[in-house]
């Protein structure tokens, strides 16, 4: 069958995909830098003829147009909004009450989503077709391909600069409806340079890892730092929802082989890829790289058959008592819980494994302790206290797994900021925690 005929005939300009989109629509978006660019510069061109189509997202990127023109659900207006994840534009619409959050782990996001509504287009990004009608996903599979397999009415935006991953990632033309072509720029997420305290925090999580480890980073300073500490590791390995720039070095100078793995054995596997252009090249054509679904690499029985997996993330407030909240700050919801507790749950049931969620001791320049007493009221624990197991600041590591709560008060107030030990000291004894 000549495939290239089929192609031309699903081929459509970006007006008449968006064209396709109709008022109470349920519209999912490919996630980060996987997101169609294009689309979602023209998606406010239908703004006057529709009402509520419903955008559902995860990690958007950019501050595109259709976003002035959201409302609240249950309002007359051209669409309303929904997120797994926010990213900066999202942020902004939550403050102002024109967004929603969906609680979620990464694991099962597009499957709880799909059993609660029905969804009728996806929106997403792939590389052109080859000889055989195949494109590649490229860089996410978080629920993009449940998506592809549900959703009544697929559209793909594709771009000749994507990498061809491979994996799971492959999508035939049949499978789609529409295709637009848009060769735009890739999104880039430059990383950002770990401070100082990150640096001794990197350096006290890098303690923690044997050589021979499997290994889950997320994306920040801290995660950075953490990869500078890595180079004197040998085999790691490498199972995380995010593949991350800092993998990079660590891949080409030997430290990442992923030779010791008990899954995957010799590939870099993960769900999504975000970075800057130096990692979307190392992706391209990359047989030793895979992207599976967000439902397999981050399903925590799945994580947990990596022997020595170590699940490494971040968190704004930790308690006495160990819950961890990565996601809001009081009830104000910041960013989203993401893959960390599947991979949190996962590393802590691996044979040798460790769940690490690492924080600066302080923030807002030192006037307040990340570590409290109680969680700021209304916040949202990401990891409940029965699940974490070690916490690590710039002063030290402690293992809170299997200790009392007097015996974890005193051990998170040894690694607070020392200007706020007595007082946590003083309030754990209030509120009877010691």
């Amino acid at each position: 069958m000549n495939y290239s005929d089929e192609y031309k005939r699903k081929l459509v300009s970006l007006e008449e995909a968006v064209g396709k989109i109709h008022s109470n629509d349920k519209v999912v978006v490919a996630m980060a830098a996987a997101q169609p660019p294009g689309l979602l510069s023209t998606l406010h061109t239908i703004k006057d003829r529709v009402r509520n189509v419903k955008i559902i997202a995860c990690l958007l990127l950019k501050d595109y147009e259709f976003l002035h023109y959201v409302g609240k659900e249950g309002e007359d207006t051209p669409f309303v909004l929904e997120d797994w994840y926010f990213g900066g534009p999202e942020k902004d619409l939550y403050k102002k009450g024109l967004t929603t959050f969906i609680p979620n782990n990464l694991h099962s996001a597009g499957t709880e989503k799909l059993k609660a509504e029905h969804i009728n287009v996806f929106i997403g990004s792939a590389t052109p077709p080859d000889s055989r009608g195949y494109m590649s996903l490229s860089l996410n599979l978080v629920y993009e391909r449940e998506m592809i397999e549900n959703a009544d009415l697929v559209i793909l935006e594709i771009n000749e600069n994507l990498p061809r991953t491979y994996g799971d990632t492959a999508v035939h033309i049949k499978d789609v409806d529409v295709v637009v072509e848009n060769n735009a720029p890739l999104l880039e997420f430059p990383p950002i340079e770990p401070t100082d305290i990150e640096r001794m925090i990197g350096d006290h999580v890098a303690e923690l890892i044997e050589d021979g480890s499997t290994i889950q980073l997320g994306i920040g300073g801290i995660p950075n730092a953490i990869a500078k500490f890595l180079a004197n590791k040998k085999d790691i390995g490498v199972h995380s929802e995010m593949i991350t720039e800092g993998m990079v070095d660590l891949i080409e100078g030997g430290v990442i082989n992923n030779s010791k793995k008990t899954l995957w054995k010799g590939k870099t596997v993960g769900a999504f890829i975000m970075g800057t252009q130096k990692l979307y090249d190392f992706v391209q054509d990359n047989l030793a790289v895979e992207l599976h679904r967000g439902s397999v690499v981050n399903d925590p029985y799945v994580v947990a058959q990596n022997d020595k997996m170590v699940s490494i993330n971040s968190a704004l407030q930790v308690d006495l008592a160990g819950q961890v909240c990565s996601e809001s700050f009081g009830p104000l919801q910041y960013t989203g819980t993401g893959g960390q507790l599947d991979m949190h749950r996962g590393a802590v049931m691996s044979n040798g494994g460790i769940g690490i969620v690492a924080l600066r001791s302080t923030a807002k320049n030192g006037t307040i302790s990340t570590i409290v007493p109680m969680l700021t009221p209304g916040s949202f624990v990401t990891i409940p206290r029965q699940d974490t197991d070690c916490i690590i600041t710039e002063y030290g590591s402690v293992r809170l797994k299997g200790r009392s709560v007097r015996d974890r008060a005193l051990s998170l107030i040894s690694i607070a900021h020392p200007d706020f030990r007595e007082t946590l000291l003083e309030e754990a004894r209030k509120i009877n925690l010691i």
